[in-house]
């Protein structure tokens, strides 16, 4: 069965990641536009360098012109969020992009844009799910690709200058053409490199990129820019004396960053810097969006500036609806995606990398003492996250003991209010916070939590998952 997580449709290649299932779910989308009066209308479609992806991408773009759409297909590997903005630039209801994320290589996946260039709600993906539904494999219409390629049935582009312009407008290139800033780039052999390559340099910036050929398996590592895969980046930095070290997850909607002194920054700092940056230098006004999992320093600061931080379940779709409601001028989540206003309306880790090229060209501080600046004004918090793999059955029993109402373990602190909209979330009298949820991309029980002391998080995490029996 194809179901759809909190980024999209994931699975494992040659299992449930087949062309029959990527057909089926292209049949069960085109049935929906149809459904929905958007017959003969243009969809754009986008892949990035995991095995299988361009491939992929030919046989729903088939799929597509089968059943009488346009497909628009950008023919070279790119950025996730640059497929987002050609949606969004081309006005048209519906655009896919064939990854996996910053899942491990073995998987691959289809995400699913709305007008605007959105990530597609729980309500959309409900929707294709049902139209999937009785949809025999042989029923599935298609259009060999060269064929309609030749008849003009499919069209092809690459709209790289277009996305690179738009983010080159939003930021100040004179600020960081004088600032003189060395960068080192980790693309994670993903599709990061070409982009912010091309942006940086346009600012004069001294750059070294590594990882950046095209490796199916990512080096062996999974392609997610955490503190454990960032080691090289970590050594480059400090090695040659650079300002910032930004790395991309494999579709660049995620980003990773080191400090000058070659430490990893948590996304939840890179949040916080950000929105400290807007209000603050840049003279932004706005609320903040923030996932249930990410840190609640958001909330100070933007309570400071006489703003508002709004809590979302996981899953960016919760954030950009969100964001769209309220105007917000960022949103984010601790596992590194971010958008900021003005831009499009998901996740964006090629724009907020520049955005943090121009935080230190305009201040002309470190990454270092911005972040003390912050919590000497706002106190340190202190976060802690953890992640348990589970089996189907496991995770049955587990979700009855999490979103169930039986007694929970005793932490310690006072309990004032328990959230259950997306797992089960605990707020304590202090402002410290615990949170247990199933991962929507992974077969993975997470826990997060927060506190003002130093080991009080990793605590709150051993006593749930000791009484889970993890």
């Amino acid at each position: 069965m194809i179901k759809f997580g909190t980024g999209g449709w994931r699975a494992i290649i040659a299992d449930g990641f087949t062309k029959e299932n990527i057909r089926l779910l292209t049949a069960g989308l085109c049935r929906l536009m149809l459904s929905e009066g958007y017959e003969g209308t243009q969809v754009c479609l986008g892949y990035d360098r995991r095995f299988l992806s361009k491939e992929a991408m030919y046989w729903a773009a088939e799929v597509f012109a089968g059943y009488g759409f346009r497909p628009f297909v950008i023919n070279r590997s790119v950025p996730t969020p640059l497929i987002m903005f050609t949606v969004r630039q081309m006005d048209i209801p519906y655009g896919i992009a064939i990854t996996a994320s910053h899942n491990p290589a073995i998987y691959n996946g289809i995400k699913v844009f709305t007008r605007g260039g959105r990530d597609a709600d729980q309500t959309v993906t409900a929707r294709i799910e049902a139209q999937i539904e009785g949809l025999r494999p042989e029923d599935v219409k298609s259009i060999d690709y060269e064929k309609a390629l030749a008849q003009g049935l499919i069209s092809e582009g690459y709209p790289f200058n277009e996305y690179i312009d738009s983010i080159l407008r939003f930021i100040d290139i004179d600020s960081i053409k004088n600032s003189k800033l060395r960068i080192a780039l980790d693309p994670m052999y993903g599709v990061g490199q070409s982009s912010l390559r091309t942006i940086l340099l346009t600012c004069r910036c001294d750059l070294e990129v590594i990882h950046e050929q095209h490796d199916t398996l990512f080096g062996g590592r999974m392609p997610a820019p955490s503190a454990d895969s960032l080691g090289m980046l970590s050594n480059y930095v400090t090695e040659r004396h650079c300002h910032l070290g930004i790395a991309t997850d494999g579709d660049a909607d995620r980003l990773g960053v080191m400090d000058e002194k070659g430490r990893y920054i948590h996304p939840n700092n890179l949040l916080v810097l950000l929105y400290y940056y807007l209000l603050k230098y840049r003279g932004w006004k706005g609320p903040c969006v923030r996932n249930n999992s990410t840190t609640h320093l958001l909330d100070r600061v933007a309570a400071d500036f006489g703003e508002n931080c709004f809590e979302v379940p996981v899953g960016f779709k919760h954030i950009s609806a969100k964001m769209a409601e309220y105007d917000a001028v960022i949103g984010g989540e601790s596992s590194g995606g971010m958008a900021v206003r003005g831009h499009i309306a998901g996740k964006d880790g090629i724009y907020a990398a520049a955005l943090l090229v121009e935080m230190l060209a305009v201040t002309g501080k470190s990454v270092s003492e911005l972040y003390n600046e912050i919590t000497e004004k706002y106190g340190r918090l202190y976060y802690e996250e953890a992640s348990f793999a589970t089996t189907a059955e496991k995770k049955e029993e587990l979700r009855g003991i999490v979103y169930g109402d039986g007694a929970l373990p005793d932490f310690g602190a006072k309990l004032v209010r328990v959230n259950k909209d997306d797992g089960c979330k605990l707020y304590f009298e202090d402002g410290s916070w615990v949170i247990c949820r199933f991962s929507g991309t992974e077969p993975l029980l997470r826990m997060a939590a927060e506190g003002e002391k130093p080991g009080q998080a990793k605590e709150y995490i051993r006593i749930w998952s000791e009484a889970l029996g993890l």
